[in-house]
C-alpha cells in the first residue's frame, strides 16, 4: 500500500516474552499458563526461558574439611549445578515444543531476582513473566518475594501467575 509514494508496509518487530523458571512447580504452572492463555501472543513472539543461577555458598564445603577443599571438588560442584540448570531449561524447552513454541533459553549466575530484572531491561523484554510461591505477608517479609521484586523493578510489564488450587 502506497501513500504518497511512500510505502506504509510497516515490518513488526518480534515482541520478547521472557519467562524465569526455577525448579519450583509454581514456575512450571506458570509457565504452562502462559502456553494456555497466550498462546496466540506467543506465537509471534520471541520467547526466552531464563533461570537465575544463585551464586553457590561452599563455606560448608571448606567448613566440614578444616578449610582444606580440593578444587577439583569445587569443580566438581560447579558443573553438577550446571547440569542441573541445563536439565531445567531443557525441561521448559520441552514444554514450550509440546505447545509448538521455539523457545531460546539463557542463565545468569547471581541472585535470582536481580538477574531476572537485569537480563529482561538488556534484552528489552516487552512481558516477564513469573510464578508466585505463594508466600505469606510474614515469609516475603523475612525471604523476600522474587516476584515482588520484579514487579517493582523490571522496566517492562510483569505477568505474575499465582496458582488457585
Amino acid at each position: 500500500m502506497e501513500e504518497g509514494g511512500r510505502s506504509t508496509v510497516r515490518e513488526e518487530k518480534k515482541k520478547k516474552v521472557m519467562v524465569a523458571i526455577d525448579e519450583s512447580e509454581c514456575s512450571f504452572y506458570a509457565l504452562e499458563w502462559a502456553l494456555n492463555h497466550l498462546y496466540n501472543s506467543l506465537l509471534n513472539s520471541e520467547i526466552l526461558l531464563f533461570t537465575g543461577q544463585p551464586i553457590a555458598d561452599y563455606s560448608y564445603i571448606y567448613a566440614s574439611s578444616f578449610g582444606v577443599t580440593s578444587p577439583e571438588l569445587i569443580t566438581s560442584i560447579q558443573e553438577n549445578q550446571r547440569k542441573v540448570t541445563n536439565a531445567l531449561l531443557k525441561k521448559a524447552k520441552d514444554v514450550c515444543g509440546q505447545h509448538g513454541i521455539v523457545a531460546e533459553t539463557m542463565t545468569q549466575v547471581g541472585d535470582p531476582k536481580e538477574t531476572i530484572c537485569e537480563a529482561a531491561e538488556k534484552l528489552h523484554v516487552n512481558l516477564l513473566v513469573l510464578g508466585s510461591h505463594n508466600k505469606g505477608a510474614i515469609q516475603r517479609a523475612f525471604l523476600g518475594s522474587v516476584s515482588n521484586y520484579c514487579v517493582h523493578n523490571a522496566k517492562c510489564p510483569v505477568l505474575v501467575v499465582r496458582r488457585t488450587s
